[in-house]
């Protein structure tokens, strides 16, 4: 038997748009975002897609997004999980800040390997920091050792792995193919799982925000293909200004 698992990166937030480290920090998609998200549904109904349950973080850009792309599809009634390991990496003391500034200040280099190393986390968030998200309430049933003051993608795979397989395994086993929305980093991860990437290979992954990438997987749930929906060309481009981002 094979399976079909969508997987959907929220729309452009105000902080993409501003080019700021984001991470955890709650924002909201702009008037752009809000229609990549409803683009994204029209293209999954296109296809012709069904789907029996929605997967999403707990941020608000990542659960609109669903919203939105739902209410094109026509299902606004799915039941919809959400989840703190689905959520953005955490970016540490680096959340709010403009990357290319950033860079500016620290050097191109040294804001690569902390944006794009697989296993060098940036500077933590301290304790006391009102950014924590220890001072959030929706995490406010995590276990201290859980709450992130920074991550690494690594750190984002060893945490989403259990939710993948716990709850989205099971939701495909039992055949209501999932929708997944999330965010660049938390999909890069699965991503990273699900094709076998070695950890130079996902350096150089970018995922575009608000277009679908449908996985067609086997029954032991390895791809047998994969494929973004829309203009190839117009995909490309988006990847490659996620690329682009300075820092």
């Amino acid at each position: 038997m094979n399976y079909t698992l969508v997987l959907l990166r929220h729309g452009e937030s105000t902080w993409n748009l501003d080019n700021r480290f984001t991470g955890w920090t709650d924002i909201d998609l702009t008037e752009k975002g809000e229609e990549e998200a409803k683009s994204a549904g029209q293209l999954m109904s296109a296809e012709s897609l069904e789907f029996g349950i929605i997967h999403t973080s707990v941020l608000v850009r990542a659960i609109r997004s669903a919203d939105l792309a739902s209410m094109e599809m026509g299902l606004r009634w799915l039941p919809v999980t959400r989840h703190w390991r689905l959520n953005e990496r955490h970016y540490g003391a680096l959340q709010g800040l403009n990357k290319k500034e950033t860079a500016e200040q620290h050097g191109p280099d040294q804001v690569k390997i902390w944006r794009r190393s697989y296993d060098i986390p940036p500077p933590p968030l301290d304790l006391d920091d009102e950014r924590h998200p220890r001072f959030d309430r929706r995490y406010s049933s995590m276990a201290p050792d859980q709450i992130p003051a920074t991550e690494c993608l690594k750190d984002v795979l060893d945490r989403m792995l259990p939710y993948w397989h716990d709850r989205i395994v099971p939701d495909l086993r039992s055949g209501l193919r999932p929708l997944v929305v999330a965010h660049g980093n938390s999909l890069r991860a699965l991503v990273k799982h699900l094709d076998g990437l070695t950890e130079e290979e996902v350096i150089d992954l970018n995922i575009p925000t608000g277009v679908p990438l449908v996985y067609e997987l086997d029954s032991d749930l390895k791809p047998i293909g994969s494929r973004y929906l829309g203009d190839a060309d117009a995909v490309a481009a988006a990847a490659e200004a996620v690329a682009r981002q300075a820092g």
